[in-house]
């Protein structure tokens, strides 16, 4: 709680903290917006494949000319890790080139913000270890849901609570899992030509629709916390934030969880598609137990929503600001040394599901695509059933019929098992893996 007070003292030895953005999309963009009014923050170099548009999302988040003529704009991912760079931040999204990034930030004594999700669930546990033995940080991405979400849980365990179940909320309905790029904008509320007018990728918009983002998102929470995975993938409850005492408990308890110490998502619709009352679209949650009688009474009278019982209570934040919030991991790394959640195990994977009736031949398109979604497994079912993890299901071809809602297995495609990403991957189940 004392970030701000650390960076003025670096203001006045004259030594800012100095970040290389990789990846100046929408969030890398927020991030950027924020710069201006950080007085110790520099950001000296931003990578990115298009350099023009990068310097042109600059001047829109109000950069003046001074700032952008004194920074590097490079389609060179190596600009990132020279000089004397305290922080990089890969904002990329793809997995295999956040992985890339990660390793090499390692590599050149560079601590990194992973806000590269899908690459964090790819292979992070692994990631994380190696930089942690470099003596680096590597850390989830504050502003994003799973950093938000391993804060709260930390909260709760710090204060002595147990954690019940802890995630976020999201739009969701179970027909959404074979929704594609095609249709995606009718469930959003607006046409093709007004996503297009507002530069809106359908395929990015359409992996947190399908569920795909939010099981990299619960996996990366579990992995960090130590939260186990539903047993059968993410139920989606329709819960608003005055329920969640009551439906995000055990079933043991009335509620619909199958045990204590989960991740979840919770709906903002109901199963009819009616809008839930004081829905948590936007934020993210903990629920708690109280340990005692006593603690069930500061419950009531401090005014928790608690369960009819009184002993279980909720937390949560109605919002996350993306990247209006990042510098909060990138001044806890150069300041603290301490990451804002990182992964500590593999506890959490997500599985390529067909979205329909596949065939021999056909290509995969990743998340968010035509072919596959996303769903959340334990980390030991998901390797038992020999499931291609969802990161890895770009641009390869099946080389078996898969059936539509069957699970896509590392033997149904063709996979070059010398590529660098999946190597990573392969080496991160060996390590962890033969724990389970």
């Amino acid at each position: 709680m004392n970030l701000s007070h650390l960076l003025n003292a670096r203001v006045a030895a004259g030594k800012p903290v100095r970040v290389a953005l990789i990846g100046a999309g929408k969030f890398g963009s927020m991030f950027l917006s924020q710069v201006p009014h950080t007085p110790g923050l520099e950001v000296p170099v931003i990578v990115d494949l298009d350099p023009e548009r990068a310097r042109e999302a600059c001047r829109t988040v109000g950069w003046d000319a001074v700032r952008i003529a004194a920074t590097t704009f490079t389609a060179d991912a190596a600009k990132a890790t020279s000089g004397n760079i305290d922080v990089i931040v890969e904002a990329t999204g793809n997995p295999a080139v956040g992985i890339k990034h990660a390793r090499a930030a390692i590599a050149h004594a560079k601590h990194i913000v992973m806000v590269n999700v899908e690459a964090d669930v790819l292979a992070g546990p692994l990631l994380a270890e190696e930089a942690r033995k470099a003596g680096m940080v590597y850390s989830l991405a504050y502003g994003d849901q799973p950093a938000l979400t391993a804060e709260m849980v930390d909260w709760a365990r710090a204060t002595g609570f147990r954690v019940v179940a802890a995630g976020k909320g999201t739009k969701y309905l179970p027909a959404y899992h074979d929704v594609t790029p095609a249709g995606v904008w009718g469930h959003y509320g607006l046409s093709a030509d007004e996503a297009q007018s507002a530069g809106m990728n359908p395929q990015m918009f359409n992996s947190f629709l399908d569920g795909t983002k939010s099981a990299i998102e619960m996996a990366a929470i579990a992995n960090a916390t130590g939260l186990d995975v539903p047993t059968d993938g993410l139920l989606f409850p329709p819960c608003g934030v005055d329920d969640l005492p009551h439906v995000m408990r055990p079933r043991e308890a009335g509620g619909v969880l199958e045990k204590s110490g989960v991740v979840e998502v919770v709906s903002s619709l109901e199963r009819d598609g009616r809008p839930v009352f004081r829905d948590l679209r936007w934020g993210v949650y903990v629920v708690l137990e109280a340990p005692n009688d006593y603690a069930a009474d500061c419950f009531r009278q401090y005014g928790l929503k608690t369960d009819a019982s009184g002993r279980y209570a909720a937390m949560y934040k109605p919002y996350h600001l993306i990247g209006l919030e990042l510098n909060i991991s990138i001044l806890s790394a150069a300041l603290r040394g301490e990451p804002t959640g990182q992964p500590h195990g593999f506890r959490g994977d997500v599985a390529s599901i067909a979205k329909r009736s596949l065939r021999a031949g056909e290509m995969l398109d990743g998340e968010g695509g035509y072919t596959v979604w996303g769903k959340l497994m334990p980390a030991a079912t998901s390797l038992k059933a020999d499931a291609l993890p969802i990161g890895l299901a770009h641009r390869v071809k099946l080389r078996n019929d898969v059936a539509h809602g069957a699970v896509v297995r590392w033997s149904d495609v063709e996979i070059d098992a010398g590529n660098e990403t999946v190597k990573v991957r392969r080496a991160m189940e060996a390590r962890f893996g033969a724990a389970m």
